[in-house]
């Protein structure tokens, strides 16, 4: 069905759009006949699916499979390349004796490890987060959508962000599921100098060690870190993006280039990426100490770290970290998006609902 870019919304629930051409016989009488309110012109019912011709259709299988496959190379790829920081970061959470600060923490690895050593665990890092990003964009948009039609065009619209708030916290949920045995891993050999030199044997002496159920000893804490963390990027980066389009950008997004919206898409991701680091901080570190100490527990986390340590031990290092993950996970998958053909994501309030139509025109049609 063709479609002008002035009809796209980032947040339609299904009963306000036709995803396909073939329409009721009332719904078409309907959207043919004229309304004395607007003159005599005729109105249509439903608002077009924004999706361009011939590309994916929103909302469609094939929608929800592109976004999945965005969330895999946004997630995996940029966690893979940040994996010097993240390696730093966790031994600074393990060992702040011996990692006292970014830069001497980048020497000591350097002098005990080599070059190489910068990049251990790259493995699991990228599976782990292969996984997670599958789940966590695909069961999104699906949540998102999902959430939206319960709710209804008025509630939607209205309640926006509690609806990518809820949309975000379940995609998590499933996300950590299937990132926790390779964070599990990439943490031990990381972490623990000789335990392994990657996946291939420090899966087995994990299992080996802890058994298989101990892969997901860190499930708690991963949530409790994963889901605020979610929550905060997903919906500070929808309202960021929306505010940008709003407030900072002159022209419409429909009229702005796709270098334009990609460029946006990152600077909010970005901004939203450093809230998420706060937010998700003391969780990370229980995670880093529970996967590194065998038999360890939440409690003697606390005592290890001190609720001070917790909340600020490798924080900077971690807002630098997350910051640029987030708004390079953003620039990927909007990127994906519109090569694939589909809007980039965000930047448009949703569309006000349509009248339902009343029995009386039901029965004139």
């Amino acid at each position: 069905m063709a479609t002008s870019e002035n009809s796209r919304h980032s947040l339609i629930p299904c009963f306000l759009y036709s995803s396909s051409s073939k329409k009721s016989l009332i719904l078409e009488k309907m959207a043919a006949s004229p309304s004395p309110a607007n003159g005599g012109v005729p109105k249509s019912f439903f608002v077009p699916a924004p999706s361009e011709p011939g590309k994916i259709e929103m909302y469609s299988p094939a929608f929800y499979a592109a976004c999945t496959a965005g969330g895999i190379l946004s997630c995996g790829l940029t966690h893979m390349a940040v994996t010097p920081l993240d390696l730093v970061k966790c031994n600074m959470q393990i060992d702040p004796a011996k990692y006292k600060s970014i830069s001497s923490g980048f020497g000591v690895l350097l002098k005990e490890q080599g070059v190489r050593g910068f990049f251990r665990g790259w493995v699991p890092t990228l599976l782990g987060y292969s996984a997670q990003g599958a789940c966590k964009f695909g069961f999104y948009e699906f949540f998102k959508k999902y959430y939206s039609d319960i709710a209804g065009p008025e509630y939607a619209a209205k309640y926006k962000t509690l609806i990518y708030l809820a949309g975000s916290a379940s995609a998590e949920v499933i996300a950590d599921v299937a990132l926790c045995p390779m964070e599990a891993v990439k943490v031990r050999v990381q972490t623990q100098p000789g335990f392994a030199r990657g996946l291939s044997d420090g899966f087995p002496k994990f299992v080996k060690s802890e058994g298989a159920l101990g892969l997901y000893k860190g499930i708690v804490p991963l949530w409790g870190r994963q889901i605020p963390y979610t929550m905060m990027k997903f919906a500070s980066f929808e309202t960021i993006v929306e505010m940008l389009y709003k407030y900072a950008i002159p022209t419409p997004k429909d009229q702005c280039s796709k270098t334009l919206q990609l460029g946006v898409s990152f600077a909010g991701g970005y901004v939203a990426g450093v809230f998420c680091a706060i937010v998700s901080h003391p969780a990370d570190n229980l995670v880093s100490f529970l996967n590194n100490a065998k038999g360890a527990t939440v409690g003697d986390a606390v005592k290890n770290l001190g609720l001070w340590g917790l909340f600020t031990r490798g924080l900077p290092l971690r807002i630098v970290m997350i910051g640029t993950l987030t708004g390079a996970q953003w620039g990927l998958y909007d990127a994906f998006k519109v090569f694939v053909g589909l809007p980039t994501t965000g930047g448009i309030a949703p569309a006000p609902p349509a009248p339902a139509p009343t029995t009386s025109e039901l029965a004139k049609a």
